[in-house]
């Protein structure tokens, strides 16, 4: 399972209920939770994201509703990814951002600046992925490319025309449909989802920038408070505290979120006396201890969160964190919550001295 942030779906209800559709079916039909259709930072599963849309396309016969979807939605709900974007000095400056804190907002999306596949001189792609071997459906790649083209438009104003649009799968809806939502030609059944621009865009300055803007929304990105004497070890344990849910658990995610090498924060993290894998061991314990006592998250999603290959590896971790399995610490939670309840009934007498339960 991978996660995404449920502000993919934004303006998804709107749309679907401006056709008289029902938004709440949908998602029970694609089992994801009510609230992330009004929610932005939900977790939710990629599969069932691209799962609602092409049911409601299906339910409401409009096989234009990625396309529909996506063009009612709008940079800001990348939250504070889309404040460095804005704010950033050059087109490149603000892909690479892109590039490197994509991952906050999806654990497999990825977006890149790449060589043009037909090699045409001057031609550059924007490609985006929804990550490797994952099958990507077509409403979900249709949502995706036009807010990207639409996010591209925005920052670069009325001078941007892309060459081609790639789409990866065949047309849902006419293609004059997808040629009028893009403004340009549009090429299907492609190897992979494109947009082929002029490179010279790239150099592009964008108008207003605000450098300290950028800087404390990359703050925000990165987990740094922004104070000089603040450690390596607590910068890591920040970026994890923001990614771990997120599968960005590597050192070279981490490190790329530091903007440091990965060797360089190695060498840092020893030169303070840890590891980046005890930092990591810490953070998971704690998530994992969280998840078990103050949910009823079932294991394996708990083993996918915590960034485990398979639930056997939880609970191997757990024997080694608690001497119990994960099924063990839930267990004495319940139970603990059901002694202080019990304690704690109106009318029931005060704690007896050194007996309250704890």
């Amino acid at each position: 399972m991978s996660l995404v942030r449920s502000a993919a779906l934004r303006n998804f209800r709107h749309c679907v209920e401006g056709l008289g559709g029902d938004a709440l079916e949908y998602a029970r039909l694609a089992d994801l939770p009510p609230g992330a259709l009004d929610s932005d930072d939900l977790l939710v599963d990629d599969r069932s994201v691209a799962a609602i849309l092409e049911i409601a396309a299906a339910k409401l016969g409009r096989p234009d509703l990625g396309l529909r979807v996506g063009a009612a939605q709008e940079l800001g709900m990348l939250g504070a990814l889309a404040v460095a974007i804005r704010n950033s000095s050059s087109v490149a400056d603000a892909m690479e951002c892109i590039s490197r804190y994509m991952f906050v907002h999806g654990r497999e999306l990825s977006l890149s600046v790449l060589a043009d596949p037909d090699r045409v001189p001057g031609v550059v792609a924007l490609r985006y992925s929804c990550g490797a071997g994952r099958e990507p459906l077509p409403q979900a790649v249709d949502m995706t490319m036009l807010f990207i083209h639409r996010m591209t438009a925005y920052l670069v104003g009325d001078h941007y025309t892309p060459h081609t649009v790639d789409l990866t799968h065949r047309p849902t809806a006419s293609p004059e449909t997808y040629a009028d939502a893009f403004g340009a030609p549009v090429r299907f059944a492609r190897a992979h989802a494109d947009l082929r621009v002029p490179a010279s865009l790239l150099s592009q300055p964008l108008k207003n920038a605000d450098g300290s803007l950028r800087r404390r929304a990359l703050q925000s990105l990165s987990g740094r408070p922004g104070r000089p004497d603040t450690s390596t070890a607590d910068r890591v344990r920040a970026v994890l505290g923001k990614s771990l849910d997120m599968g960005g658990t590597t050192l070279p995610q981490v490190a790329r979120v530091l903007s440091l090498h990965p060797r360089t924060l190695q060498r840092q993290l020893a030169a303070e006396g840890c590891t980046f894998a005890t930092i990591l061991d810490d953070a998971r314990r704690d998530r994992a201890r969280h998840y078990l006592t103050e949910t009823d998250m079932p294991m394996s999603q708990i083993s996918g969160l915590l960034g485990f290959s398979d639930q056997a590896v939880l609970s191997r971790c757990a024997r080694r964190w608690w001497g119990c399995p994960p099924t063990g610490v839930r267990r004495e939670a319940v139970k603990r919550r059901t002694l202080l309840a019990s304690w704690e009934r109106p009318g029931r007498r005060p704690w007896p001295r050194g007996t309250r339960p704890r």
